[in-house]
């Protein structure tokens, strides 16, 4: 399972909560237990192609910003490889700090990119499981179920279940939306974090004393 696929169900284990029908339905009905993929639902659902292709263009740019970041890094070292045997000490301290730092903001962009990676990821997934959660009650209320549970996950909550105890094609259809039509939909995917080449690392260049 890709690590957009945990990260997913995860949420979605989180945010779809077991839906239970009304409290008379509970107590005057036979326990009536559904299950369904979060996973496939969401695969087959519309919002699946855009939130991959918003994730695609964020990024995009993040990896952009860590571009232009590096290529000052990478020409202000080569400039400093150059020069340092001429640089009077002061200079050549104050260019290696400034190397220093801008090899820190690097480091650090990169773990910031990941996490704001993250917080678009969930900002965009929100609406999309908003509105299952919606049909998921719409369905468990339409036909007779006092829970629903979710039967994905690293560790999930249905270890076995009837085939007629299946409602995910019944979501579906709720939305309007045809099962199994998306199967070759594209997954989303976590977009990795922008790394750069490796940075290499200021040396300090000695002088030769004259004799």
């Amino acid at each position: 399972m890709t690590t957009m696929n945990k990260f997913r169900v995860a949420l979605a284990a989180a945010a779809l909560t077991f839906t239970t029908a009304t409290a008379s339905l509970a107590q005057t009905a036979p326990l009536k237990i559904g299950y369904t993929s979060v996973e496939y639902v969401l695969s087959q659902m519309p919002e699946s192609k855009q939130i991959e292709s918003q994730l695609k263009d964020y990024s995009t740019q993040l990896k952009n910003q860590l571009d232009t970041k590096y290529t000052e890094y990478q020409t202000k070292g080569e400039a400093f490889q150059k020069g340092a045997a001429t640089m009077p000490d002061p200079v050549r301290a104050d260019k290696q700090k400034e190397l220093q730092n801008l090899q820190q903001s690097i480091q650090e962009f990169q773990q910031n990119a990941e996490a704001s990676l993250q917080q678009k990821q969930q900002a965009l997934l929100k609406p999309a499981l908003d509105k299952l959660q919606k049909n998921i009650d719409a369905v468990a209320e339409e036909n007779g179920y006092t829970y629903i549970l979710n039967s994905d996950g690293a560790s999930p909550v249905l270890l076995h279940g009837p085939k007629e105890g299946d409602v995910s094609d019944l979501i579906l259809k709720k939305m309007g939306i045809t099962p199994g039509a998306a199967t070759a939909a594209p997954k989303v995917t976590t977009p990795a974090a922008p790394t750069p080449a490796a940075v290499p690392t200021a040396t300090k260049t000695k002088t030769k004393s004259k004799k």
